[in-house]
């Protein structure tokens, strides 16, 4: 890691406001240190390109050419370019794309529940990161999902997603697989990642209506941010962040 001048990410709006809280903590913790960042199925670089604007250095990995077309675009534009590199791939080869042990910060967002193998990724984030390095791992939670299709009045759906061990509709469902925060807590205490903090992510901003949410986003945030780590609310969020860390050396 190298010493330099780094800035804070600016904390985003409700819907991503309380992993951003999470990643500025982890940060700040790093006492002003320029990050190695690998950034699993980052896309067009939501997270990337104000990670990069904060002075670390990240790396994409992304199935899509078109959205690693976007990232590169994105990172031009905010004049980081050289601290974003894009590399085509998918989670599941993510040993084969980046070397072991040379990221402190490894972000694995809305990837779990998309790929073959949960648990080989798992590892495969391990191993990417250096000993100390975390994790920030975002999963759909199947609370939210059952409640969702209830609260819409699809109670078949709802029912069928309740039953199923994957929390997963049909074979036409966009996610293979849903989680609670004990299996997420599970699978990664499975690959040496010892989970940290646990926070609910949207645990109401997506059930409020807009013409509310637009009304007060700063309120909508400061509630989203007060309630994240705190159960029951955590429980039933839209998706569920962890913090998670690899063990340091001895």
């Amino acid at each position: 890691m190298e010493r330099t001048s780094v800035a804070q990410p600016r904390i985003a709006g409700p819907r991503t406001a309380v992993i951003w809280s999470v990643l500025r903590a982890e940060l700040a913790a790093q006492d002003g240190r320029r990050l190695t960042v690998v950034d699993v199925g980052g896309g067009t670089g939501g997270f990337a390109v104000p990670l990069a604007e904060a002075g670390h250095s990240v790396t994409v990995v992304d199935p899509s050419p078109d959205a690693l077309a976007s990232l590169l675009r994105r990172a031009a534009d905010a004049g980081v370019a050289d601290r974003v590199h894009a590399m085509q791939g998918d989670a599941d080869s993510l040993g084969d794309l980046v070397p072991p042990g040379g990221a402190d910060l490894v972000l694995c967002h809305a990837v779990l529940e998309v790929v073959d193998d949960p648990a080989a990724v798992a590892q495969a984030l391990h191993d990417t990161l250096r000993p100390g390095g975390a994790a920030s791992v975002l999963v759909a939670n199947r609370a939210a999902a059952v409640l969702s299709r209830a609260m819409a009045g699809q109670w078949r759906a709802a029912a069928d997603l309740l039953a199923d061990p994957a929390a997963r509709l049909t074979a036409r469902d966009t996610l293979r697989r849903r989680f609670d925060l004990a299996d997420a807590q599970a699978l990664l205490a499975g690959a040496a990642l010892a989970v940290e903090s646990a926070h609910g992510v949207r645990v109401v901003a997506d059930a409020v209506p807009g013409v509310i949410a637009d009304a007060d986003p700063e309120a909508l945030t400061a509630f989203e941010l007060a309630v994240s780590a705190l159960p029951p609310y955590r429980d039933v969020a839209t998706q569920v962040h962890l913090l998670a860390r690899r063990r340091a050396a001895r």
